[in-house]
């Protein structure tokens, strides 16, 4: 899907825009980033200057969908954080899907007999405000080592009832090419 670039890309060339590494290293992750495109409300520019809670990235293509003026675009607040995030509720930020509780090694989901969720990343090209993984997507200190991979392989090995394994993270697709062929 073509959308129309905000000024601030508008001399990128095609072949810089459509690039995915370009994309990733181009991400908007700060309230000056976001200021230059879109009319900020001042509750969203009291979630973003938010210290220490959900973490921001967005592709430049991702921004480029969102209405500027609009605060009520649905892409804008799928993305964009607004102040009342910052209001502790029951619950935040913590396994709202137990998954933990269903984790025989680190990163691998098995709650049902025939099949696992396999958490490859805990990284993404952009995070969604509604994320059931806020606790550990995004954050650096949240990654799985090649050891946790290699457990997850093990496992899978060692249980032969399972037929289907989901890849999911974070986004198991900004990985390097050669650990999904693992």
């Amino acid at each position: 899907m073509r959308s129309a670039r905000p000024a601030l890309w508008a001399d990128v060339p095609d072949h810089e825009w459509d690039d995915w590494r370009w994309q990733l290293a181009h991400r908007l992750n700060s309230l000056e980033d976001f200021a230059r495109i879109l009319h900020l409300t001042d509750e969203e520019i009291d979630g973003l200057t938010a210290e220490g809670l959900f973490r921001v990235d967005i592709t430049p293509y991702f921004a480029s969908l969102i209405d500027p003026d609009d605060p009520h675009c649905p892409i804008r607040r799928q993305v964009i954080p607004l102040g009342r995030e910052k209001q502790a509720f029951a619950g935040m930020m913590e396994d709202s899907l137990a998954e933990d509780k269903h984790s025989p090694v680190p990163g691998l989901v098995h709650r049902y007999p025939d099949r696992v969720l396999m958490l490859l990343t805990t990284q993404c090209a952009s995070y969604c405000r509604y994320c059931t993984r806020s606790r550990i997507v995004g954050s650096p200190a949240a990654t799985f080592s090649k050891a946790d991979f290699d457990a997850q392989v093990a496992y899978l090995r060692q249980t032969p009832q399972v037929r289907d394994v989901l890849l999911s993270g974070g986004d198991p697709l900004a990985i390097a090419p050669r650990m999904l062929e693992y």
